[in-house]
């Protein structure tokens, strides 16, 4: 969900009063920027003239955005190589007229400055320009321009995506005929404990009720680190996961969903470890879920 795009218009700023000065080209700059969220978190940064387009720029958004943190901002700048441009006459005479019916009032208030009359005679022309139909349209220029680039960044992810999910299933693959081994393993040493208990007490205790306890061991010790059902959701949740990531669209909540459950079939494969070999794997596995975490937060 991380992309930045931006766009400019330009626009001609007369003013009421010019004084034959030649027009000035007011240039609209807007950016919009995106970066990762579980949810959508708009916030605007717009001049004074442009505060009352933020309703139409939030409800043009929220129609096209459903997740991420975005800011947009936008700037108006006068496209003049001389700024500074003489203030009219008649501006000037109104100003020093306000200062004189203001002071009279307040004799200590302090009078204006040269900075604070170029300021206000500057501010007397902005807000002239009618923007309600170039604001819209320039952030749907941008919002295509970003959408278009996060829809490149959602390729690059869904192809490390796909490489993870890949690497998971190997993972999966050498776990699942370690369990076996390990089963077969633990009740050969409960046969040898039996062989060995049995030889310790001289016929006090029925061989056969011996070997059957032994036997009964084996089978719950089995039954514990058994994982082939742990396996087989893992398997199917990459399943989903690159179902989704093949048909595109708005996943990224669903991709939430499936990462934590991903976790947790780690997490549970990792408790039932009896070999330092399953306990890598879950580890290896959990690396590999916690990368595939950090980067669905990217995707809408």
């Amino acid at each position: 969900m991380t992309g930045y795009a931006s766009a400019q218009h330009g626009a001609s700023a007369t003013g009421a009063e010019t004084d034959a000065r030649p027009p000035q080209t007011r240039r609209l700059g807007l950016e919009i920027r995106s970066v990762n969220s579980r949810f959508l978190d708009l916030s605007f940064r717009l001049p004074d003239e442009l505060r009352a387009m933020e309703p139409t720029l939030r409800s043009l958004l929220t129609a096209r955005l459903k997740r991420g943190k975005v800011e947009v901002r936008a700037a108006l700048d006068t496209d003049d190589n001389n700024s500074l441009q003489d203030p009219p006459a008649r501006l000037l005479q109104r100003l020093n007229s306000l200062q004189d019916s203001v002071r009279a009032w307040l004799p200590s208030a302090a009078p204006l400055t040269v900075a604070d009359a170029l300021r206000l005679c500057a501010n007397a022309h902005s807000g002239t320009e009618d923007w309600t139909e170039a604001v819209p349209a320039l952030a749907e220029e941008a919002l295509t321009a970003l959408l278009a680039a996060r829809e490149r960044e959602g390729k690059r992810l869904a192809t490390m995506l796909l490489d993870r999910v890949k690497q998971l299933r190997a993972l999966a693959e050498q776990a699942v005929p370690m369990v076996p081994l390990l089963v077969e393993q633990q009740r050969l040493r409960f046969m040898e404990r039996w062989k060995e208990a049995m030889a310790l007490t001289d016929g006090a205790t029925l061989p056969e009720a011996a070997r059957d306890r032994a036997l009964t061991e084996a089978t719950a010790f089995a039954i514990r680190i058994d994982v082939a059902e742990e396996i087989t959701r893992l398997d199917s949740h990459l399943d989903e996961i690159e179902r989704l990531l093949k048909k595109g669209g708005e996943v990224g909540k669903r991709l939430d969903f499936l990462i934590q459950e991903l976790h947790r079939e780690a997490n549970t494969l990792g408790s039932k470890s009896a070999a330092l070999d399953l306990t890598r794997i879950s580890v290896d596995m959990k690396v590999l879920i916690e990368q595939m975490r950090e980067q669905v937060q990217n995707i809408e």
